[in-house]
């Protein structure tokens, strides 16, 4: 090879690894652009995507009030929003808090189904029930256990093909002013049996209630996850002539303003206020409810909570709604059914309540006996305004007890009385917020939790506590949160004085109008109701089924139940209280 070639050859190697690694270098650069282009576009999609869910959640959150209009941003998962959104759950109480949703779980209606189209939804009017004939030539005996079958229709008449329906069911003789309640089973298909076991001879006639179709459940259910803001609160903030009212809640956004934080360092339950303009956060003297959230539902969801129509409504038979019981077999095995196995705690007879199973309950119907029961008693009642009927039903009643004045609010309290001569104490104090009441001053707001862990205990104290009304607007985790350190702390009361006798005050249903709408929808509350019992269940507590005692009577439900059933409430409360000593 000559020189020329060789040098030739040299160069032409020389330019093809630099070709080459140009051509690798290019790959790579053509390979980082492409993949940041990607990224970035992705970013842009995100962006405009919660974009567009800002503006709309902005727009469908706006509160109107005479003082204040705020949009507000309500994902309550979202910790964007919401970065101070829930404490830290150890593993243990995650567990837990997956076992509760899982067991409320509730069916929904099938995909497509919304915005529902009022024809296709629940109709009560078309719907019927049948009574299933007994093994027994249809005779039916005291101890049997009675079932009907709910055939849901549409408004059109057509059969319901799927479950979510909340339905509530009785038992009842207006001669024998007798009722118990029906435990509802959903078969998903449209399709619904309620049981009952029979408990008294005579005659017992059916009634099944829609209180919501599964379309309007599915409403709620939207509405308590996505809108925590559907009552509002406010403080006043004070210094000197100056104040400023604020808008403060369980959670608020961070985007709107600074927050004042509230939350109680001990129990961990949270609380904000945004932060006045030109106050400190501790100038704070008051707090009040604020309104009801407008605007939260459509026009063609509206349709769905029309009382009289579709919101607790009667479905009739389809041929007879009675039965006649006879007594109870000779040998019969059946007579005292397993309350547990029918979820059936008690019934009513002659208008007295009596419990299926656990403590007998007797009847304090004289001053004096209810007297004889408390003495040398010291009686704590902690919790919401049905809670409240209890402290003032035992001041109408025993002439002795004497009120003092404390100057407090009429409703909010706190509230004590006293018998000097038999060492009777009675306190009732408000739970702390959030309280949906008139202002109070925030040094009496108090945590259940931490009133607890302030007692002594032992023999001669009893705790009452009824907290559920206050929360239905709030996600279910807010209420396990608060019911969690309840827990812990009655389990710490229980540990350092065992004989300490702690009675709990379930929740109960309401009157069709408040029942209905979406602030205090029965549903809601039946949703609390089976998270309460399960996380006080094993603890050595007492419940007083309120949810059953109003069901089962034969008077109109209300969330401020009438004086007889508030009664029978109270007599099975110092049943507890009275148990000659024993622990049942």
């Amino acid at each position: 090879m000559t020189l020329f070639s060789l040098q030739l050859w040299q160069i032409i190697s020389k330019t093809t690894c630099t070709v080459t690694m140009f051509r690798s270098v290019l790959k790579y650069i053509l390979s980082f652009v492409t993949l940041f282009g990607l990224i970035f576009l992705l970013r842009n999609i995100t962006i405009g995507q919660n974009f567009r869910m800002s503006a709309l959640y902005e727009f469908q959150n706006r509160i109107q009030s005479s003082n204040q209009s705020r949009s507000r941003l309500t994902l309550h998962d979202n910790h964007t929003l919401y970065p101070h959104w829930g404490q830290p759950l150890s593993p243990e109480e995650e567990l837990e808090e997956g076992d509760l949703l899982d067991s409320i779980a509730w069916p929904q209606p099938p995909p497509g189904s919304a915005p529902p189209n009022l024809s296709r939804t629940s109709d009560p009017a078309h719907s019927l029930f049948t009574i299933v004939p007994s093994k027994n030539e249809q005779r039916w005996y005291v101890g049997d256990q009675l079932e009907v079958q709910v055939h849901l229709h549409d408004f059109e008449g057509r059969p319901k093909r799927y479950g979510g329906d909340f339905l509530l069911a009785r038992l009842h003789s207006p001669k024998c002013k007798a009722g118990v309640a029906g435990q509802v089973l959903d078969h998903k298909n449209g399709l619904y049996s309620a049981r009952f076991p029979l408990l008294w001879e005579g005659s017992a006639q059916v009634a099944v209630t829609m209180v919501h179709s599964s379309e309007a459940v599915a409403v709620l259910r939207r509405l308590r996850e996505k809108r925590p803001d559907r009552v509002y609160f406010f403080s006043f903030f004070r210094r000197g002539n100056h104040s400023e009212k604020m808008l403060c809640n369980v959670c608020l956004p961070q985007d709107e303003g600074p927050l004042c934080n509230f939350t109680d360092p001990h129990s961990g339950d949270q609380w904000f206020c945004y932060k006045p303009k030109m106050l400190s956060c501790d100038a704070r003297y008051s707090h009040s409810m604020g309104g009801y959230a407008k605007n939260l539902i459509t026009e063609k969801e509206a349709l769905l909570f029309k009382r009289g129509k579709n919101v607790k409504v009667a479905i009739h038979a389809s041929t007879t709604d009675t039965i006649n019981v006879l007594p109870a077999r000779n040998g019969s095995s059946s007579q005292k059914p397993d309350p547990v196995k029918l979820a059936t705690s008690g019934y009513y007879y002659q208008d007295s309540w009596r419990p299926l199973g656990g403590v007998t309950m007797r009847q304090f119907d004289t001053p004096s006996a209810i007297t004889q029961c408390l003495t040398n008693k010291l009686v704590y009642m902690y919790g919401d305004s049905t809670l409240r009927q209890w402290f003032e039903f035992l001041l109408t009643v025993l002439p002795d007890m004497k009120k003092l004045n404390l100057e407090n609010p009429k409703k909010s309290g706190p509230f004590m009385a006293v018998d000097s001569t038999r060492n009777i104490l009675l306190e009732y104090r408000f739970h702390g917020p959030p309280i949906r009441i008139q202002p109070v001053m925030v040094s009496e707001l108090r945590y259940i939790a931490n009133e607890l862990d302030g007692l002594t205990g032992g023999p001669n104290t009893v705790v009452v506590l009824g907290i559920w009304a206050h929360f239905s607007t709030f996600p279910v985790e807010v209420y396990m949160h608060r019911l969690r350190h309840i827990r812990k702390a009655v389990a710490r009361l229980l540990d350092r004085a065992r004989e300490t006798v702690v009675v709990i005050r379930t929740a109960n249903p309401q009157e069709p109008g408040r029942a209905g709408n979406v602030y205090n929808s029965d549903w809601l509350m039946l949703q609390q109701d089976a998270v309460l019992r399960s996380m006080f269940k094993g603890l050595d507590v007492m419940l007083v089924d309120a949810w059953q005692m109003c069901l089962a009577h034969r008077l109109p439900h209300n969330l401020h139940p009438p004086r007889a059933i508030v009664k029978d409430m109270v007599d099975m409360m110092l049943s507890y209280v009275c148990r000659n000593g024993t622990r049942d």
